[in-house]
């Protein structure tokens, strides 16, 4: 349980005005009180600093650094899990390749970085902090595929025929080299109107780099609308994130969707399925993502009852997509309100172990039955786990893992996800408070009593209602 006495922590005195509380300090704790270590033991720090700056290779890397390998993250982004490339081939089709940070050539199993991993198992972005997963000097340097320097990965090598269908799947160690870090919000702009007079001028001293990406969209285009005929959910996230200077919150930005966004979850969607049916042929295990059917699908189908539309008894992905569709053409000023209903009666994801062959509920949201995570392993420890299942596959080796040990991973992995939404939730309400608290202290002094029971102004209850919805 997070603790909501925020409001009532000492507050420091800076020329006889009352200042916000310390929001580093309240992330902390509230990290504490869902059950995570915030801080590396000594072990985990000696073991990142004893780490050779050499580069992993046996003699089944493939040398890939002469593609023109780019990444589309957030523009602060250090932590560079994925990198993409594209390319046309001779027969019609597109190898469309997703090189992923080889972080299990640096974390070894059972090691004091992996045991604090296993314990957190998600990097927690608290707004004013991002608590990482690893260090930074791992995470943000060692495996990140930072620009200008070589790289091991772990590449998915997917061929995909011109309706976007895969054709043929590998996965094997690479070097990769990252020739341009692209952030969303420029590409998002870019992909929108980028026409020769207005490229940006990152793209322009990297020659065929603007061809590639535009290949990269057609693919990812291709690989969506295939994703929306199968059922699945295009919904519409109500996301806001914390602006912090210094540590001193100083506004709250929406995160808007753009295609620049799009293309990076098609392609991680892709690869992550490849991932999954891969090592499902491989005879192995694989620690699955699902989204089980809705227990509460009564409620949806009531929902579309009231707009006037017929869901069938049943769930089904395909039914509740095309609904969804329907009603961002007849009220998109209403749309995101719908989404948030829709994505809370749809219930939480979670991990389980699957066998080879074995049957399974798959991933209901994005009705695809063979879906697993493994494009994030510098944020999240389920994407290392899976990627030292392919490792073994990879080279020949027994799995690593029993599937008692997998199973342990499964249910922490799936109860600290949620624990992290929660203190990620907690925490943009507080510097949502916090900021509108301190712009309109004058002008709001009458305290109201919020559901903790601990007082705030009304402008702080104000912004903790506008923001139940994140």
């Amino acid at each position: 349980m997070i603790r909501a006495d925020f409001l009532d922590a000492p507050r420091k005195q800076n020329n006889s005005m009352t200042t916000k509380p310390d929001l580093k300090e309240m992330a902390r704790q509230a990290l504490e009180d869902a059950g995570f270590t915030p801080d590396f033991e000594p072990a985990a720090i000696a073991q990142v600093d004893a780490i050779s700056d050499k580069l992993p290779a046996t003699s089944n890397t493939k040398d890939l650094r002469h593609l023109l390998w780019s990444s589309i993250d957030n523009a602060d982004s250090m932590d560079l899990d994925q990198v993409e490339y594209a390319e046309a081939l001779p027969d019609g089709n597109t190898r469309v390749m997703v090189g992923i940070a080889d972080v299990d050539a640096f974390v070894t199993k059972d090691s004091p970085l992996d045991v604090h991993a296993f314990n957190n198992t998600v990097t927690v972005y608290a707004g004013v902090k991002n608590f990482g997963l690893f260090p930074e000097k791992l995470s943000c340097d060692i495996s990140s595929l930072l620009p200008g320097a070589d790289k091991s990965a772990v590449v998915v090598d997917m061929v995909l025929n011109s309706e976007g269908q895969f054709v043929a799947v590998e996965v094997y160690c690479a070097l990769v080299r990252n020739y341009a870090k692209l952030n969303y919000a420029s590409m998002g702009k870019w992909f929108d109107g980028g026409s020769e007079e207005n490229e940006l001028p990152l793209l322009k001293p990297i020659p065929n780099l603007a061809e590639q990406l535009r290949l990269q969209r057609k693919q990812s285009d291709l690989l969506e609308d295939l994703r929306m005929e199968a059922g699945a959910l295009n919904v519409e996230r109500i996301e806001a994130t914390p602006v912090a200077i210094n540590g001193r919150i100083v506004d709250i930005k929406p995160v808007d969707s753009n295609e620049a966004r799009e293309l990076v979850e098609n392609f991680m969607v892709a690869a992550n399925s490849a991932v999954a049916g891969m090592l499902d042929k491989k005879g192995t295990y694989s620690l699955r993502r699902i989204v089980r059917k809705p227990k509460r699908w009564p409620r949806i189908v009531e929902l579309a009852k009231a707009l006037g539309e017929t869901l069938p008894d049943d769930p089904s992905p395909k039914a509740l997509s095309d609904f969804l569709k329907k009603r961002r053409l007849a009220d998109p000023t209403h749309f995101s309100d719908l989404s948030l209903s829709i994505l809370k009666l749809l219930g939480p994801g979670e991990y389980v172990v699957v066998k080879s062959g074995e049957e399974h509920e798959g991933h209901f949201g994005l009705a695809v039955q063979d879906y697993t995570h493994s494009t994030a392993p510098n944020r999240r420890f389920p994407d290392l786990v899976t990627q030292r299942l392919l490792e073994a596959v990879i080279d020949g080796k027994e799995c690593p893992y029993s599937e008692e040990e997998l199973d342990k991973i499964a249910r922490r992995c799936t109860k600290m996800a949620s624990s992290a939404n929660t203190v990620e939730r907690f925490m943009r309400k507080a510097a949502a408070a916090v900021l509108l608290s301190v712009r309109d202290s004058e002008k709001c002094s009458k305290p109201l009593l919020l559901a903790s029971k601990k007082t705030v102004s009304t402008c702080e209850y104000q912004i903790h209602q506008l923001k139940v919805a994140w």
